[in-house]
């Protein structure tokens, strides 16, 4: 049992020591401001992997987005390719120097954000159904600039520390 305990330290060491950090973009261009890219109409095409890199979903999602002084609100909508369709609503605060905290509806607590060069990252737990169940999952989510128009998104989906999915977006800025 002590030998098993062991090599699953070593294992989440290994995993820490892999993990990237936002601030390692701080010199890529263009600079992603997250308030700048997502004020007025952006639309996005994704998928869904499973955990041995199986497409499970596509989707298109049309976001519209309104800065008030600190917030962002952005209002998504989503059709996936089997008819489903949902809405998300987020409320995002500029809370310092390129963080951010956000709040939606199946969202758990508050998400935590920062952005750094071109690349913004988010993590928060989200209550996703599967199979007739709704699991609590979280989301590692980053995204990175390519230009004025584009971005590009990877989220990895995790349960208890494992990777269960990863959801891959492409982004173009409308207005």
């Amino acid at each position: 049992m002590k030998r098993i305990l062991m090599m699953a330290l070593a294992f989440t060491m290994l995993l820490a020591g892999c993990s990237t950090e936002v601030a390692e973009y701080r010199q890529q261009q263009p600079r992603l401001d997250i308030f700048h890219y997502f004020q007025g109409k952006t639309e996005a095409w994704g998928m869904v992997q499973d955990r041995s890199g199986k497409q499970i979903r596509r989707f298109h999602v049309e976001i519209a987005g309104d800065v008030i002084g600190d917030t962002l609100t952005l209002n998504e909508h989503f059709v996936y390719d089997d008819g489903e369709k949902q809405q998300r609503v987020w409320h995002i605060r500029r809370v310092g120097n390129d963080r951010y905290e956000g709040t939606a509806g199946d969202i758990e607590g508050v998400a935590t954000g920062q952005a750094a060069g071109n690349a913004f990252n988010w993590h928060y737990s989200m209550n996703v159904k599967a199979n007739g169940s709704t699991w609590l999952l979280k989301f590692d989510d980053w995204m990175y600039l390519q230009d004025e128009t584009h971005l590009f998104n990877k989220t990895e989906m995790k349960k208890f520390g494992v990777t269960v999915a990863t959801v891959t977006l492409f982004f173009t800025r409308k207005t």
